[in-house]
């Protein structure tokens, strides 16, 4: 005589071998997750290029009603040509003067540069927006 449960066990497909199969789908799943992300890590993480422009405000001076003098670092690579954007801003972080600087070549890693920008009105602060290789 079967028991209820071999009777439902028979009705619904469940065997032994289908929770060995069951458990095998779930650690072919859970590996493949692994693989997947794993070489998403190295792909997106470890292969990237390393910066290789970076800039950093140091200040400004000569401040006047029509200019102001931007002082920033670059760092970039040997002999490279770089340009950057300078912008003066007002006491409401309006942008009052704008000017893109080409900056030569040179031998140095990094360099420390002074730029005057013209405003349009008094400016209480300056600095480089954005740099970039040409």
């Amino acid at each position: 005589m079967t028991t209820t449960q071999q009777l439902l066990d028979e009705r619904y497909g469940r065997s032994a071998g289908s929770e060995r199969r069951t458990r095998r789908i779930l650690i072919a799943g859970a590996i493949t997750l692994a693989v997947v992300l794993t070489a998403w890590v190295v792909w997106g993480g470890l292969s990237g290029t390393s910066a290789t422009l970076e800039t950093r405000e140091l200040g400004y001076t000569d401040v006047t009603d029509t200019s102001i003098t931007v002082q920033w670092e670059v760092t970039a690579p040997p002999e490279t040509t770089v340009h950057c954007a300078l912008q003066a801003l007002n006491s409401s972080f309006g942008i009052v003067g704008w000017t893109i600087v080409e900056i030569p070549a040179s031998p140095k890693r990094t360099r420390s540069l002074a730029q005057t920008v013209r405003t349009s009105e008094p400016a209480v602060t300056g600095l480089p927006y954005r740099c970039w290789l040409p």
